[in-house]
């Protein structure tokens, strides 16, 4: 797409494009349709439904469980063979569920084109399908109407478009057919339409530029195709802890094989024993207790407004250690409010945000009684009446505004101070008007006149314009002449406005006399009174500033990334009280390049006129500098950076369908907050799977060593391979689900973010699996050992069997938290743990005395004292590790948030170096 439109005039576009204002001919659009093809985004091939779900196979760890299927049924074990396909099955189940929902990005982008268009094609005018459109056509619009393709304007009459979902500018951006100069950001190329912007108001004609994957749309529509998807953390971890398994399973098999041959067991022995350490090896509930977890914290979100649609990005977003926010809709509410009135030399501050009608006027924090102020009532009439935005009230507080944003913000500030539009327009009909023009900058309507006979007309616009056709001011009540001092006055007023971000719009008006119908331009120039300024910009949300002291304290920074000016940004950076750092302009970052970029943007706070593909370029220079980025916004131009980021954040209700497709999470209430609400939640749902994975992975450690031990000092086996299932699948995968349900303690957001280097396993997270898992497996040899030798081997086993269930109901409560006691948790807080509990003791009686369980699992009944022995142990378990809390709460901390570093084992790695280098070490040079 040839950038350089705008710097072309009308006629040399025209003779590029070879075309005319007469339109294309019949024969010159079935040639340019061949060679250019339909005006229509091209999408990905799309994967199909069957890939989908075989994709949900691909895993370390789902091989190790194929590979122990396939075992079991060559050993005869169908019984186990069928349990963990059915686990299996059921994980890619709900993963496929998931992940059908996921790449409809370029769905939405082509719903967003406009099906229909006006086209004058040979000098008539026809109505067609936009995908016929081709270069050269030239086009018509009016308000309303969506555009269809990139065009250089031909023509254009007081035309406004809305580009807020292609460029983040938040009102409408004033067109026109001149000239421009220089290479500027598509934000400033006013003389140029854009496919898939809406015209807001007045009408034009224009040449189509380019189409189809050659404008401004299709070249987010390529960015979001280019787009690499990454690994999450998430899918790293379970993907690095598959690998840990595989590695202890073979380390195990192997040392399994050789102490058996060296106890004299036959090969049949040898490898049923092997088949034994492969399913203690392997936590096969964990893909689904995963799968489930993340799940249930899917629902958990939904209910706080955050809606995920892939199951992964649950866990990131708890990791996030950046949020690139779009400032439109985002972190203002995207409602132009009136904040300050200039009239009768004084500055009168307006309070209420958005379109909400409550709000009141003061003066240096004193209360203004509004009616007791002709000036004031003055401007605010003339700004509801000379105005062609249109509220519509949704209760007794919010309105919906309809028309200019602008034009919106003047009748809710009238509406304020109890002037109604509807009744001002009954009272004060509008009987002409000179309509807003940008060459003019200003609008003007007649009405009667409020004080009795006569003609009024109400004019506003640009501040400088209407001080220029004013030779009177309105000051205590009445009409006196401007003098040099009053106009320094309004200017330095003007520019106080300016300087605080705001949209200013002057007010003034002329007494006509009665009978007066033709208004006209020359009526007004020399001749209006200058009434007063309304100073207006998009408020920034109150509950997005406390969002963005909770993101601080919780080490997150939050980056502004818009496409309005410098001085709007700066100032509501201000606002929200941003992280201190330089705002960088569009233009200043297209200079940088990519290495110098990651080496900046790190100061960078704000980024402003920034255009669709430099979000992709921010993005990606934060993820070079190892942060975990999240991204929200609500508009075609925030695609490609969604789609990029670790975790896209769309707005629900603003946002278009292409940012909502290209996300990962929806906000139901567009709110920012609910985006610190979402990193809570995700840092609590990764500090459930981290104690889901503790309590399984210890369970594999206590059955691996009883299983060692057992039959190095014994030589026989403790437990059967199917008691072994039942513990890992029914008791473990029963307590486990619960475990990732257990509440926040309200402490998530009080400290940084982990590093990215920094997994579901940690160090201290791994000698506690160790500790735990030791004392299981020591427990469970010794009551074997002790069994063994004064009752059958089947009774033996069954106590083994109990005794390993046992520790998994006590070791429930204490993975529930690495530091606190359940006494400071609260025992009975986590309700779903003790259900699940109490139904595992029901299962576990019906396996160990029902004849046809006994039979499955090759049991025996219990008496009272043998269950005490195996209660006592699980209990000696439970109290060790709550006493250690209360003692040592952080012994297994290291590494939990940042890698763990050992500084005197690398002390002794360098020593060792270079005793065998033979290098001496430097000598320590002495302080003078």
């Amino acid at each position: 797409m040839d950038e350089s439109w705008h710097s072309l005039s009308v006629e040399a576009a025209l003779k590029s494009l070879e075309s005319r204002r007469a339109g294309l001919t019949a024969s010159e659009v079935a040639d340019r349709l061949l060679r250019h093809g339909p005006n229509q985004l091209t999408g990905k091939k799309k994967t199909s439904p069957a890939v989908v779900f075989l994709r949900q196979f691909l895993s370390p760890l789902i091989y190790v469980l194929l590979v122990a299927v396939v075992i079991s049924i060559a050993t005869g074990h169908f019984l186990d063979a069928w349990v963990v396909l059915g686990v299996l099955f059921l994980n890619a189940i709900i993963g496929f569920a998931q992940e059908t929902r996921a790449e409809k990005a370029m769905e939405a982008l082509l719903r967003l084109a406009a099906p229909q268009a006006r086209v004058r094609r040979n000098g008539s005018v026809k109505m067609l399908p936009a995908r016929e459109i081709v270069p050269g056509d030239i086009l018509l619009f009016e308000a309303g109407d969506k555009v269809p393709a990139d065009a250089r304007l031909v023509e254009a009459s007081n035309l406004k478009t809305n580009e807020a979902t292609l460029t983040g500018e938040s009102v409408p951006v004033d067109k026109h057919t001149h000239v421009l100069h220089g290479d500027l950001p598509v934000a400033e190329r006013k003389n140029l339409v854009f496919m898939g912007t809406v015209v807001a108001y007045g009408r034009a004609t224009a040449a189509v530029t380019g189409t189809g994957m050659n404008t401004e749309m299709g070249r987010i529509a390529s960015g979001i195709q280019e787009v690499k998807e990454e690994k999450t953390p998430l899918q790293k971890s379970i993907n690095k802890l598959s690998y840990y398994v595989i590695g202890l399973f073979l380390a195990v098999c192997v040392l399994l094989v050789v102490v058996g041959l060296l106890k004299g067991l036959d090969w049949l022995e040898v490898f049923l024993l092997a088949v034994a350490a492969a399913v203690s090896a392997i936590p096969e509930g964990l893909p689904a207790v995963v799968t489930v977890v993340l799940a249930v914290g899917m629902r958990i979100m939904a209910r706080r407004n955050a809606i995920i649609r892939k199951l992964v990005a649950v866990e990131t977003l708890g990791s996030a250690t950046v949020i690139c926010s779009d400032k439109t809709g985002t972190l203002t509410l995207n409602q132009m409010t009136v904040r300050q009135i200039y009239t009768d030399g004084r500055h009168i501050k307006v309070t209420g945000e958005g379109y909400v009608t409550e709000g009141e006027f003061t003066i240096d924090g004193a209360r203004l009684a509004a009616a007791t102020e002709p000036a004031l009532m003055l401007h605010l009439r003339i700004g509801a009446l000379c105005n062609d935005a249109a509220i519509t009230r949704e209760d007794e507080r919010c309105c919906s505004v309809f028309g200019d944003p602008t034009e919106g913000a003047l009748i809710v500030a009238a509406a304020k101070a109890g002037l109604e539009r509807e009744k001002l327009e009954k009272s004060f009909p509008r009987l002409d008007e000179i309509p807003f023009q940008s060459e003019k900058l200003y609008m003007a309507t007649l009405h009667p006149s409020t004080r009795g006979e006569g003609r009024v007309a109400y004019v506003k616009g640009a501040a400088e314009k209407i001080l220029a056709l004013s030779s009177q001011w309105y000051n205590d009540g009445r009409a006196v002449p401007l003098r040099e001092a009053d106009i320094k006055a309004i200017h330095q007023a003007n520019e106080a406005l300016a300087g605080e971000a705001m949209r200013v719009i002057a007010t003034a008006y002329i007494d006509l006399p009665a009978g007066f119908d033709d208004l006209e331009d020359e009526h007004l120039r020399g001749n209006l009174v200058f009434v007063g300024l309304s100073g207006m910009a998009d408020p920034p949300r109150e509950e997005a500033r406390e969002s963005i002291r909770q993101c601080r304290q919780a080490g997150i920074k939050v980056i502004m990334i818009t496409g309005d000016n410098r001085i709007t940004a700066e100032s509501i950076a201000r606002q929200l009280d941003l992280p201190p750092g330089r705002a960088v302009t569009g233009k200043e970052l297209g200079e940088m390049s990519d290495a110098d970029l990651a080496r900046q943007v790190e100061g960078i706070s704000v980024f402003a006129r920034i255009e669709p593909i430099q979000k992709l370029r921010i993005v990606n220079a934060l993820k070079s500098r190892g942060h975990v980025v999240a991204m929200t916004g609500d508009g075609v131009n925030d695609a490609p950076a969604l789609k990029a980021a670790n975790i896209g954040i769309a707005m629900g209700i603003t946002g278009t369908d292409v940012a909502k497709e290209a996300s990962d999470m929806t906000l139901a209430d567009d709110n920012f907050a609910s985006v610190v609400a979402a990193v809570e939640e995700g840092r609590v749902i990764f500090n459930r799977l981290r104690n889901v994975i503790f309590y399984l992975l210890s369970t594999t450690i206590g059955e691996l060593l009883a299983l060692i031990l057992t039959i190095f000092f014994i030589g026989k086996a403790p437990l059967l391979a199917i008691q072994i299932i039942w513990i890992n699948l029914v008791t473990d995968t029963a307590v486990a689900v619960p475990l990732g349900l257990e509440p926040k303690t309200g402490e998530e957001l009080k400290h940084p973010p982990r590093h990215t280097k920094v997994g579901i396993l940690f160090p201290g997270m791994i000698f506690r699996i160790g500790f735990m898992g030791t004392i299981m497996g020591l427990g469970v040899f010794f009551i074997f050992n002790w069994a063994q030798a004064r009752m059958s081997i089947e009774e033996a086993r069954t106590m083994a069997f109990c005794t390993m269930v046992t520790f998994e109901w006590f070791r429930a409560f204490n993975a529930r938290s690495d530091e606190k006691t359940v006494f400071k948790l609260g025992l009975l807080r986590n309700r779903w743990l003790i259900v699940s509990i109490s139904v595992a003791i029901v299962l576990q009686l019906a396996a160990v005395y029902l004849p046809p369980l006994q039979l499955a699992f090759r049991t025996v009944p219990l008496g009272m004292e043998r269950w005490g022995v195996v209660i006592l142990a699980g209990g000696g378990l439970f109290i060790i590790e709550e006493a250690r809390k209360v003692f040592f709460p952080r012994l297994f901390s290291l590494g939990k948030w940042h890698p763990a570093r050992y500084p005197r084992l690398r002390k002794l790695k360098i020593r060792f170096l270079r005793i065998i280098m033979r290098r001496p070490a430097r000598k320590k040079r002495s302080r003078v």
